[in-house]
């Protein structure tokens, strides 16, 4: 690479082709070989006051680790990272850096950021590949915590209750460890066995013990786990509940949520021939909605073959995607249908989806969320012919466990009640954090709220 490059804008990162990608599964985004990360690496101006370890929900030390590989030290990056982050590999590749630690950066102010997110992918997979280890267990104390939920909040929270000398075991309700880093992320942008495993896999060598197939509320319930001598209790269980829109025609044959489209293809590889759960995906997909997960649902669609709409009721300023997924999801095929709505899915003889009605909307004042509300407009509806229609409206907690937990309140939206500081719940010993807490967020919020109650059930113990 040349190495006269302009110091205002970010080295490029490689990518897949798209026209190539829109047909396979493996990673667009390619990363930063050595050189690439190394000059993108020297843009960084390690400010005094940095302000994008204060735009990172886990405060990672940023000007620390890419100092250390401005020096060529990347394990000494990884150690710098791995103070604060157990998942460095996940976060490079689904956080939303634009709006956190990148959007607080200095050379943002009169150029392009700093590639934050992609230094630490290019540290993450570095060691992985060199099979540097990071992390370490702290000395034992023996005392037991159990975590529910083994996506980025309970990874986060067991890997820094471990380096803090806890006994941790996990209880995961699914067959694999990873909640919806496995099930809800494609694999073209998170990889599961080269990353998310390796990632897993680090927190177990700090000592975590994972049991899968456990369903709290179910196989066994909090209070159980109380008796048995875990002293405090993580409930990092996410939010799994789809919501639909309760339109007409939404029970026929053909429609699915996203949860249940991605989960299939994710980590049962529905989009492999040879998978034992296969997957109706037709010739032309409608999906609902317009952030990340819509954005994910639509472009492994289009990945399995089908023409792909996205149909939201607001326009492109107000998506809630990351502008990155958007614009790949563009360069791939998928269209957009925007500032329109769909108000019943029809179905033919045999109760297959045969079409959506489709009604245009314009924008009105700005809601309670800030953002302009849509209006319908009257006698503009007409018929988007398709096969299948999958619904990304966001998902609520599942109710099972606090439905099963005496003394854990929930609000109005079924999420747990939980201060933001440390995760503690209404229930003495029992706290909380990411979705189960916030409703459907992002993995990087997740992973703040379980390194927040780590530092809670701390403080608990140690002072109970």
């Amino acid at each position: 690479m040349d190495n006269t490059f302009d110091v205002w804008k970010k080295v490029p990162v490689r990518e897949q082709d798209p026209k190539v990608r829109a047909t396979n599964f493996e990673e667009v985004c390619l990363g930063y070989n050595d050189e690439e990360a190394a000059l993108e690496a020297s843009r960084c101006l390690n400010c005094k006051v940095p302000f994008c370890q204060q735009g990172c929900p886990v405060s990672i030390n940023i000007p620390g680790f890419i100092s250390k590989i401005k020096e060529g030290d990347i394990p000494g990056a990884a150690a710098v990272i791995a103070e604060s982050s157990a998942l460095p590999a996940v976060c490079g590749r689904v956080c939303p850096q634009e709006t956190q630690c990148e959007g607080k950066c200095i050379r943002g102010k009169r150029g392009e950021a700093v590639s934050i997110g992609k230094l630490e992918r290019y540290v993450a997979d570095w060691t992985r590949e060199h099979g540097v280890v990071a992390g370490k267990a702290g000395e034992p104390n023996g005392k037991k915590v159990a975590v529910i939920g083994s996506g980025p909040a309970g990874l986060t929270c067991a890997g820094d209750l471990a380096k803090l000398g806890y006994d941790v075991t996990i209880f995961e309700a699914f067959h694999q460890p990873g909640g919806v880093l496995v099930y809800g992320i494609p694999e073209f942008r998170l990889p599961k066995d080269k990353v998310v495993k390796s990632e897993i896999e680090n927190v177990k060598k700090l000592g975590v013990k994972i049991d899968t197939n456990v369903i709290v509320g179910r196989s066994i319930t909090i209070d159980e786990l109380m008796e048995q001598g875990y002293e405090a209790v993580f409930v990092g269980s996410g939010a799994g509940l789809p919501k639909f829109m309760n339109i007409p025609g939404e029970v026929s044959n053909g429609v699915f949520s996203a949860n249940e489209f991605l989960t299939r293809n994710n980590l049962m590889k529905a989009f492999m021939p040879e998978a034992d759960t296969p997957i109706h995906c037709g010739k032309k997909v409608v999906v609902v909605g317009g952030g990340n997960v819509a954005m994910d649902a639509a472009r492994t669609a289009l990945r399995l073959g089908a023409e792909v709409h996205i149909v939201y009721r607001r326009g492109e300023e107000e998506l809630p995607a990351r502008k990155e997924e958007v614009h790949h999801a563009k360069e791939e095929g998928v269209i957009f249908d925007l500032l329109q709505n769909p108000v019943e899915i029809l179905a033919d003889e045999n109760d297959w989806v045969k079409g959506v009605v489709i009604r245009k909307m314009e924008l009105g004042e700005p809601d309670a969320s800030g953002r302009r509300r849509p209006v319908e407009i009257e006698g503009s509806d007409y018929v988007l012919d398709c096969d299948t229609v999958i619904m990304s409206l966001g998902t609520s907690p599942n109710p099972l466990i606090t439905s099963t937990t005496k003394g854990l309140e929930t609000n109005s939206h079924g999420c747990i009640i939980a201060k933001e500081e440390n995760g503690e719940t209404t229930k003495i010993g029992v706290f909380a954090g990411g979705d189960a807490v916030t409703g459907a967020a992002t993995v990087i919020l997740a992973m703040g709220a379980g390194k927040a109650a780590a530092k809670g059930i701390h403080e608990y113990l140690q002072n109970k």
